[in-house]
């Protein structure tokens, strides 16, 4: 997987807040609390993994910028798509 440089500044915005949450919980697994531990410990390695391979920026970008498009603009997969669910008056 290739990173992009917003690939790469979105995974320094999530590792900012993912890594206290991770030394918090591995706080707690070495306290004894091992339930709450690893269960911090799951959130904090999904706000990392999560957003690279679920909302990857240009994808979101490319479907918002889709939707505003007007019909005939858009690619022949998107109108044939769209036309079957319209209703004509």
């Amino acid at each position: 997987m290739r990173l992009g440089v917003l690939d790469m500044i979105g995974l320094a915005a999530s590792l900012v807040f993912a890594l206290p949450l991770a030394n918090y919980a591995v706080v707690r697994l070495f306290a004894g609390e091992v339930a709450l531990g690893a269960g911090l410990l799951v959130v904090a390695a999904a706000m990392v993994v999560l957003p690279q391979y679920f909302l990857d920026p240009a994808t979101i970008l490319r479907r918002l910028l889709s939707r505003l498009l007007p019909r005939q603009l858009r690619g022949d997969d998107d109108a044939a798509g769209s036309e079957g669910d319209s209703v004509e008056k």
